[in-house]
């Protein structure tokens, strides 16, 4: 079963992550597949807004601790840094700035690395019952690589959730911003398709200049920059696990993420 389905539809490309069955989490081939997506509706002329959602209860349970490519044998951190740096950091900063809108519709558990999918869009739609958290200090780890906290949530709440591992309802993310809309669990498909109808009646080139603006008025003050720095800051996490117990992480959420599977 393919991992990531993609259709267009009256200007809208939908990017949908299939792999309910393990709560979305997402491995190495799926990442790739998913860019793969994104370019697909970057470069398609027919596509004016792109849409990001999932199959299943949960959005995303972040990345797949059980993915064979990260064998034990190969875990050296020359290693976990490329690795990253394209799948986690590349990867997400392109998707960031696609010169098109982009929509994130997010129901249940959005858990670490599933903030770096939402994250990067420019709008999103959450249903009532979605939770956003980033528990890797858990793990021995700093958060997730493309280190959006401070910036979606505010210092402040950015350093409550980081600290104490705890989820940011759909209620509390839309409060602080990070979330645009909040809506029925059974009307978020609907809804997220509905604005970006709404956006790609809009002109294809003023759309892309307003997004270039914001994003760009956000590297000004040091948007880019910090993530690059935190980037590297999130590799000592990995360094220090690594020299702990041989392994990157110092805790393991396999529990956790079976727990979802069965929800």
């Amino acid at each position: 079963m393919d991992q990531i389905l993609y259709e267009v539809a009256d200007k809208v490309a939908v990017i949908t992550l299939n792999r309910p069955e393990a709560a979305n989490a997402q491995t190495g081939a799926l990442l790739d597949d998913l860019d793969a997506a994104w370019a697909r509706a970057a470069a398609d002329d027919g596509v004016r807004v792109i849409v990001l959602k999932a199959n299943g209860r949960h959005f995303s349970a972040g990345h797949d601790l059980k993915d064979r490519e990260w064998a034990p044998e190969k875990l050296t951190l020359e290693w976990i840094y490329s690795v990253e740096s394209r799948r986690y950091l590349e990867y997400t900063l392109r998707w960031r700035n696609v010169p098109k809108p982009s929509i994130a519709a997010v129901q249940g558990k959005c858990i670490a690395g599933g903030l770096m999918l939402c994250w990067p869009c420019d709008l999103i739609v959450a249903a009532e019952n979605a939770e956003f958290s980033d528990p890797v200090v858990h793990m021995g780890i700093g958060g997730v690589e493309y280190h959006g906290h401070t910036w979606e949530l505010g210092p402040r709440k950015a350093k409550e959730i980081l600290f104490t591992g705890r989820a940011v309802t759909a209620a509390e993310a839309e409060k602080v911003g990070m979330v645009n809309r909040v809506v029925p669990l059974g009307e978020l498909e609907a809804s997220a398709m509905e604005l970006a109808g709404q956006i790609a009646q809009m002109h294809p080139f003023a759309l892309r200049q307003a997004k270039r603006a914001v994003n760009q008025t956000l590297d000004v003050q040091g948007f880019y920059a910090a993530i690059q720095s935190v980037f590297d800051t999130h590799q000592t996490g990995h360094g220090n696990a690594l020299s702990v117990d041989g392994y990157p992480v110092l805790m393991k959420l396999d529990g956790m993420k079976d727990k979802l599977k069965s929800q």
